[in-house]
């Protein structure tokens, strides 16, 4: 069943979205090295060995054992014209019984930022969280001044629900965070199963 899983993958008009594999290690860590000062202000700090083989190699078997349990759906971004790594996109924590949620986390690499790219991911992924892992609600949160990701979860159809203080710590401190979410109801109208 694990070797069926690691084959996952969402298709959108130009992404395709998939789990990590061992091979994409320098395409992730090039894309990395080049937007660290872009990435770390909105980051939790990275580990002296972020960008090593060991902490990849790591963060494959991660994604493969999260989707495998289904606890986490964690994509790597891919331009279908190139195949480039664009970014990451997550759905974590998900929490089963009552609650049917999870929380959504992302990042795009800087030479493919404001492109749209994000916004198609989240789309497709938030449709696949509600009509195939059949969630209700999809939290994301981000740091007040980032305006940026903000209006991505804005036109991507999550809504401001409040503040939450000291939430994460990000580039070494913690930080107060926007809270949104995103609920299958607000969607029904507009999505369909492909």
């Amino acid at each position: 069943m694990l070797g069926l899983r690691r084959r996952f993958r969402i298709e959108t008009e130009r992404l395709s979205l998939r789990a990590p594999t061992h091979a994409d290690f320098t395409a992730w860590t090039s894309l990395r090295a080049r937007s660290e000062a872009f990435l770390k202000p909105w980051e939790p700090t990275w580990s002296h060995d972020h960008l090593s083989r060991r902490a990849f190699t790591n963060r494959v078997y991660w994604a493969n054992r999260s989707i495998a349990a289904g606890s986490a759906v964690p994509l790597f971004l891919f331009r279908r014209t190139d195949e480039a790594l664009l970014g990451a996109i997550t759905l974590d924590n998900v929490r089963r019984g009552p609650a049917q949620a999870g929380t959504l986390g992302y990042w795009v690499g800087l030479p493919h930022a404001r492109q749209g790219y994000m916004h198609e991911a989240i789309e497709a992924l938030v449709h696949h969280a509600f009509e195939r892992m059949d969630l209700s609600r999809i939290e994301a949160a981000c740091l007040p001044e980032n305006v940026a990701s903000r209006g991505l979860l804005e036109r991507s159809g999550f809504k401001y629900e409040g503040v939450a203080q000291s939430y994460l710590q990000i580039n070494g401190r913690w930080r107060t965070h926007v809270l949104y979410a995103a609920l299958r109801i607000d969607r029904r109208g507009r999505t369909q199963v492909g």
